[in-house]
């Protein structure tokens, strides 16, 4: 690209400005805008956010296929692992069970949130629950602290607190933040893709390497990497619906290749492009309802479940932070004081999200930054969630058909997405020590550790050190101060365990 960094449609921290140019670009067809008096577009301001209706639908389809592996993911991690009695779940209940919360959530945040933010179980979360407290306990126990997690979220927010906590974060920090997730998902495109993996069974050696022998090969790879070369191209000629043209062709491709090409099937990952034998499929409700609220208080210790629910509240309390502040800037709707609107709202759903997940045995629902591809389709308002939401009801019934995009047809949208969320490393003040070397933190820790959680902890607890050596730690906000304390145990929280003799 001749211009590296060239403007997007919104500036990300640009106080209440809308876009002169369209995300379709200055020459594109526009669209046919809606009648700004109408009451959908009078509710949901898409004129007034500079959206149309068709870029709202084009971002809630992109939104919607960027994250439709969690549908074939969260079955898989929960179904694969075993509570203390020796049970497991059911697959095709936890498709219909991660799809419904997945769809009502995101409707919920839709109309009620006005932002273009889907929900849906939570990865990272997930493994928690299937991997650390299934073993100590039943599942409807396991779950049942999901609900407790949720409902501890929902005070929070009731109380002003977990709002207070974004507010109290210096600017630099969430344009950091913004950028880190940029290249944590970006980051995740090239490993959902099979472009970097992990190198298998060696020690000392560098933890990642190109492809899967240290050299590209392979169908899929070639689907994936022509797919980025496609959206790029698309992005840079400002093409109508860049990110999800890219999608649908390469997921065309993808199943041509895959029926004339002998491909294992393992080589795909996850998702097979195969056209489905059956389309319909009858969905399973077996696992709604299926927790116990307080089950887990009488298989384990109070110790023990209390650092089980600060683990899980602490990932979804700033995973959900760094998404919302993320994706909202990145669509240009933050305000002159860097303020997410409806922030209040929008984190009340995301916890009562939690519950819901607890409540149907998908595991905690959060926000996805998966999002962002839908705001990068020009997406600014909650319509495109009811997009993103409807096509998850859709999914209930047409499961086979909606895991049919493989991971290396929808990963070039996340690395697209990633370039378009570090561009706004240039508003961090690099100048200036005490805020560049927190943000750097930030922004690096979130994909070397493959968590976003850990990079603002990273970021926090650099901040006040280096605040705090300068003379200047009465100026840090308290509540900066209690949450990196709080990220101080969570770091720690191995030792803490063993001398408390958890382990």
């Amino acid at each position: 690209m001749p211009d590296p960094t060239p403007p997007t449609p919104d500036e990300p921290t640009a106080p209440k400005e809308q876009p002169t140019t369209p995300p379709d670009g200055p020459t594109a067809p526009k669209a046919p805008t809606p009648a700004p008096g109408s009451a959908v577009d009078r509710y949901f301001a898409i004129t007034a956010r500079g959206s149309t209706f068709a870029r709202e639908i084009r971002g809630g389809f992109a939104t919607f296929f960027t994250m439709a592996y969690i549908l074939v993911l969260n079955p898989i991690i929960l179904g694969s692992a075993e509570d203390k009695f020796g049970a497991q779940l059911s697959g095709p209940q936890l498709v219909t069970a991660t799809a419904l919360v997945a769809a009502v959530m995101t409707v919920i945040m839709g109309v009620g949130g006005n932002l273009p933010l889907a929900l849906a179980a939570g990865l990272g979360l997930n493994a928690v629950v299937a991997y650390q407290i299934a073993p100590l306990m039943s599942w409807p126990d396991a779950m049942g602290l999901i609900v407790l997690e949720g409902l501890l979220i929902c005070v929070l927010v009731v109380t002003g607190l977990r709002e207070a906590v974004m507010h109290a974060i210096p600017p630099a920090l969430k344009q950091a933040i913004s950028v880190g997730i940029g290249l944590f998902i970006a980051f995740i495109g090239f490993v959902d893709a099979g472009f970097a993996t992990r190198i298998p069974g060696e020690t000392g050696s560098v933890p990642v390497q190109l492809g899967a022998t240290g050299h590209l090969s392979g169908w899929p790879v070639l689907v994936f990497c022509l797919g980025v070369l496609l959206t790029v191209a698309l992005l840079a000629r400002k093409v109508r619906g860049a990110l999800l043209i890219s999608i649908v062709a390469m997921s065309v491709v993808a199943i041509v290749i895959n029926e004339i090409a002998d491909i294992a099937p393992a080589a795909w990952g996850l998702t097979v492009p195969a056209v489905p034998g059956d389309i319909v499929a009858a969905p399973d409700f077996g696992l709604l309802g299926a927790f116990s609220l307080f089950g887990a208080f009488q298989q384990v210790g109070i110790i023990t479940i209390v650092l089980l629910v600060f683990t899980l509240l602490l990932s979804d309390f700033f995973d959900t932070m760094g998404t919302v502040v993320g994706v909202s800037s990145e669509a240009g709707l933050l305000d002159e004081n860097g303020k997410v609107p409806n922030l209040g709202r929008v984190l009340l759903i995301d916890g009562a999200a939690a519950v819901a997940g607890g409540a149907a045995s998908a595991s905690s629902s959060t926000s996805y930054i998966e999002s962002a591809a839908g705001v990068g389709e020009g997406a600014r308002t909650g319509f495109a969630s009811l997009v993103t939401g409807g096509l998850f009801a859709v999914a209930l019934f047409l499961t086979p058909l909606a895991t049919v995009v493989p991971a290396q047809a929808a990963a070039p949208a996340l690395v697209a997405v990633g370039f378009l969320l570090m561009a706004q490393v240039r508003h961090i003040d690099w100048e200036r020590y005490e805020i560049a070397i927190p943000a750097f933190l930030t922004i690096a820790v979130m994909p070397f550790t493959y968590s976003i959680t850990n990079g603002i902890g990273a970021g926090f607890l650099a901040y006040v050190v280096i605040q705090t050596a300068l003379g200047r730690g009465r100026r840090v906000h308290w509540l900066l101060w209690a949450s990196s304390a709080l990220f101080a145990l969570y770091f720690a929280i191995d030792p803490v365990e063993q001398l408390l003799g958890v382990k």
